[in-house]
C-alpha cells in the first residue's frame, strides 16, 4: 500500500528530530548531510533571502520546508525559492505546489546522480530552475525545463533573470571559508 502525504505528517509527528520525504509511496529517511554542505545551502539561502525579502518577491526555505508535489510526492529541497504571487500566504503544514527555484546541495553521502534525479523531478512537475551545488567540484550545474544544463565555476554568477531579475550570486561566495 502506497504512503501518502498524511501518512507522512503522522510518521513526522511520531519521529521529529528526523528529516523525512514522500517519494513513490514510500518514507525515506533522510540522514543529516553534514557540516560543510549545510553550511552552503545556509549561506545560499541567506544570499537569496537577503534580496527576496526586502522587496517581498516570494519565500525562501531550508530543508525542513516540505513541498507535497502534483504526482503525491513530498520531497525538501536544501533550498526553495516561491513567488509571491503564487504564495501570499505562509503555511505551518506542507507546501501543496511546486517551488519556482530549488536547490540541492551535495553532501559526502549523495550520490550525483540521485540528486540530478530529484532535480530533473521538480522540473518536470514545473520548478523553473534547480540546482546542483557540489562543494567537491566548487560548481553549479544549473537545469532549466527543456535545456541542456549549464555548469557555472568560481567565477560565474548564478543568476536567474526569469524569476529574480537583477538578483545574482557569485560562485566563488558560497563555499565554507577557511579561517587560517
Amino acid at each position: 500500500m502506497a504512503l501518502t502525504a498524511q501518512d507522512l505528517k503522522i510518521f513526522q509527528a511520531q519521529h521529529p528530530d528526523h528529516r523525512l520525504e514522500l517519494v513513490n509511496g514510500e518514507i525515506i529517511v533522510m540522514s543529516p548531510c553534514g557540516y560543510e554542505s549545510d553550511e552552503i545551502a545556509l549561506e545560499i539561502g541567506a544570499q537569496l533571502r537577503n534580496w527576496v525579502r526586502p522587496r517581498r518577491c516570494g519565500r525562501v526555505t531550508g530543508s525542513s520546508a516540505g513541498f507535497v508535489l502534483p504526482n503525491s510526492d513530498t520531497r525538501a529541497p536544501d533550498v526553495s525559492f516561491v513567488r509571491a504571487e503564487r504564495m501570499p500566504y505562509t503555511t505551518e503544514d506542507y507546501a501543496q505546489l511546486v517551488p519556482d527555484l530549488i536547490f540541492e546541495v551535495r553532501s559526502k553521502t549523495d550520490r550525483l546522480d540521485s540528486l540530478r534525479a530529484k532535480i530533473r523531478q521538480f522540473l518536470e512537475l514545473g520548478t523553473t530552475v534547480g540546482a546542483l551545488v557540489d562543494y567537491q567540484t566548487q560548481t553549479i550545474e544549473v537545469c532549466r525545463r527543456n535545456a541542456e544544463p549549464i555548469t557555472l565555476h568560481n567565477g560565474d554568477r548564478f543568476t536567474v533573470p526569469e524569476l529574480l531579475p537583477g538578483w545574482e550570486m557569485e560562485v566563488s561566495s558560497i563555499w565554507a571559508p577557511e579561517f587560517n
